[in-house]
C-alpha cells in the first residue's frame, strides 16, 4: 500500500532534488527512500525501478527548462531573445546540475515525443525566426546555438575554464554576442 502523500510526482521531484545535491548518477532508490522516510519497496508503488525514476527526472527537467525558456523569450526577438534563451539555459544548468545532467540522457522515441523535448527545438527555432532564418539554414543555426550553449556549460561544469581569471559570466555573454553576430550575417556566410 502506498504511503499517504507519496505520489509519482512527489517521488520524481524528490529524486530531481537529490540529483541536484549528489549528482544524477549517484541517485539510487535506497538514497531516495531514506530521504523520503520510506522503505525502498514503497517506491515501487510509484515508479518502476531506477531506470523509470531516471527517465521521470529527465522528463521533469525538460519540462521545467522548457517552461523557463518559454517565459524568458516571450515577446523578444533577435539578440534579446538569443540572450534570454542562452542565459536561462545556463542559469538552469548552474542552479540544477543534477537535473541538467539528467537532460543529457537519451529517451526512447515514444517518451521523447511525449516529453517537453520537442518544445526545446521549437523554442530555439522561434529565437532563430527573429533572424529571418528558414530551413535548412535554421537547422544549421540551431545546431550552432545549442553547440555553443552545451559546449560552454560542459566545459564550465568540468572546470575547464578554472585556469584563467577571466570572469565566466563575461565570457558567456561575449560568446552569445559572437553567435548573434554570426546569425545576423548568416546570409553572407551561408553556402
Amino acid at each position: 500500500m502506498a504511503r499517504a502523500g507519496l505520489t509519482a510526482h512527489r517521488v520524481t521531484v524528490a529524486a530531481a532534488d537529490l540529483a541536484d545535491e549528489v549528482g544524477f548518477e549517484a541517485v539510487s532508490l535506497a538514497a531516495l527512500a531514506r530521504g523520503l522516510g520510506v522503505k525502498d519497496a514503497s517506491l515501487y508503488s510509484h515508479v518502476g525501478g531506477l531506470k523509470d525514476l531516471r527517465t521521470r527526472v529527465t522528463v521533469l527537467a525538460l519540462a521545467e527548462l522548457a517552461d523557463l525558456l518559454s517565459d524568458a523569450v516571450a515577446g523578444l526577438a533577435g539578440k534579446d531573445a538569443l540572450r534570454a534563451f542562452a542565459t536561462t539555459y545556463r542559469r538552469y544548468a548552474l542552479d540544477h546540475p543534477g537535473r541538467y545532467t539528467a537532460m543529457q540522457q537519451e529517451l526512447d522515441p515514444a517518451t521523447a515525443s511525449d516529453s517537453a523535448a520537442p518544445r526545446h527545438g521549437e523554442l530555439v527555432r522561434a529565437v532563430l525566426r527573429g533572424y529571418g532564418l528558414a530551413d535548412p539554414d535554421q537547422t544549421d543555426a540551431a545546431r550552432l546555438v545549442l553547440s555553443m550553449v552545451y559546449g560552454f556549460l560542459g566545459l564550465e561544469a568540468m572546470g575547464g575554464f578554472s585556469h584563467h581569471p577571466r570572469d565566466l559570466e563575461t565570457s558567456f555573454v561575449r560568446s552569445v554576442d559572437a553567435v548573434d553576430l554570426a546569425l545576423r550575417s548568416w546570409a553572407t556566410i551561408a553556402s
